[in-house]
């Protein structure tokens, strides 16, 4: 292994996009190396106990996996340039950005991708061309189908990508790349002049599936310029030449992100937390016993109606990891939270009911 990592994905994976642009960003040593059928189906589960991607291969011989894990993991080790603002405020509004672009957006990304069959030979050309570089395009394209791409059109349905739910996405997105449009116009990142978390986890989606599929790629974002120019920038991995605005502020023109993230996606992880609660009351569940990866459906605002979809108790530790930052804070920074999370008609995170503690294994939750 000649470079420090290996960072094994595909540049159409919507977690890979996240990861490569934080490494490019920070300026580490790595392979960007396409995931193969051996490394997907035998060596990556042997690693880290899942098939997933991307995953981070050390000089060591350590296997990391999980993005917001695995940057962490870097972050410890590589602290310039930092991706954390000074700010409570700002730590904390990156910190939900990221779990809103981690989690909030995934039927998005899906639907986007797999609703418009335009979009379809570009992933059978790159996804086929890395697990199988050398095969025939036939057999390649019948491996991508089997092991790939069927597997991720049997989601759509646990995720909420029905055709009754179609318009309430499609609505909600242009309206939401509206205001990311506009305030990159004004902004060169989300929080002011330097890249946090938050913009390496909205980069995943924006870049692997609304910047490279077809559709999505011509009906979203050429037609956004400001918006296009920043993905272009965060996935690149450009040097910052600015800093996050200061006094702790967040700026104006993120007010439509924050609406939706607090009147949308916190009621979806209050009633994922809730799905949590029953489960464990229903099985008795004990520390260390493993939740189920999707449970019952729930329903939730979006934009002008309501959104249904299976319930990810991983949604809910990653805010619960947000709470516990704020627990690490001062009894000041806390103060200053509140009071903007006040701002917001939100509770303080003392108040929020976010369920049993959840911690992450592979790709499962597991109880406290």
């Amino acid at each position: 292994m000649k470079t420090q990592y290996v960072l094994h994905g595909w540049h159409l994976s919507y977690f890979s996009g996240k990861l490569r642009a934080y490494m490019r960003y920070k300026g580490l040593d790595f392979e960007d190396r396409p995931v193969n059928a051996y490394n997907l189906t035998v060596k990556i589960p042997k690693k880290t106990g899942a098939t997933v991607m991307p995953v981070v291969e050390t000089q060591q011989g350590e296997w990391l996996q999980d993005t917001t894990s695995t940057i962490e993991w870097l972050e410890q080790r590589h602290a310039e340039p930092s991706i954390t603002p000074d700010g409570p405020v700002q730590q904390i509004a990156a910190m939900l950005i990221e779990a809103w672009a981690d989690e909030w957006w995934v039927p998005i990304a899906m639907h986007y991708r797999w609703s418009y069959p335009e979009n379809y030979a570009l992933f059978e050309q790159d996804a086929g061309e890395a697990l199988l570089p050398y095969a025939p395009k036939f057999l390649r394209n019948r491996l991508v189908e089997k092991s790939v791409a069927g597997k991720l059109r049997g989601y759509l349905s646990a995720v909420g990508v029905v055709p009754e739910q179609q318009a309430l996405m499609e609505s909600w997105t242009e309206n939401m790349l509206d205001t990311l449009d506009q305030h990159f116009s004004q902004h060169h990142y989300l929080l002011g002049g330097r890249p946090s978390v938050a913009d390496f986890a909205l980069v995943g989606p924006m870049y692997g599936h609304l910047n490279r599929d077809p559709m999505p790629k011509r009906e979203l974002l050429d037609v956004r310029p400001h918006l296009q120019a920043w993905v272009d920038r965060v996935h690149g991995g450009e040097p910052a030449t600015g800093d996050w605005l200061p006094n702790d502020a967040l700026p104006a023109s993120l007010a439509p992100l924050f609406t939706a993230l607090f009147a949308e996606f916190m009621p979806m992880v209050e009633q994922i937390a809730q799905q949590v609660r029953v489960y464990v009351a229903e099985n008795k569940a004990k520390a260390g016993d493993r939740i189920p990866r999707s449970l019952p459906e729930i329903r939730f605002p979006m934009a002008a109606g309501h959104y249904s979809r299976m319930a990810m108790p991983y949604t809910l530790w990653m805010v619960q990891r947000v709470r516990d930052h704020y627990a690490a804070l001062t009894s000041d920074q806390q103060m200053a939270v509140d009071e903007w999370l006040q701002s917001q008609q939100q509770p303080a995170f003392a108040q929020m009911e976010l369920g049993p503690t959840l911690q992450r294994r592979a790709l499962a939750t597991r109880l406290a």
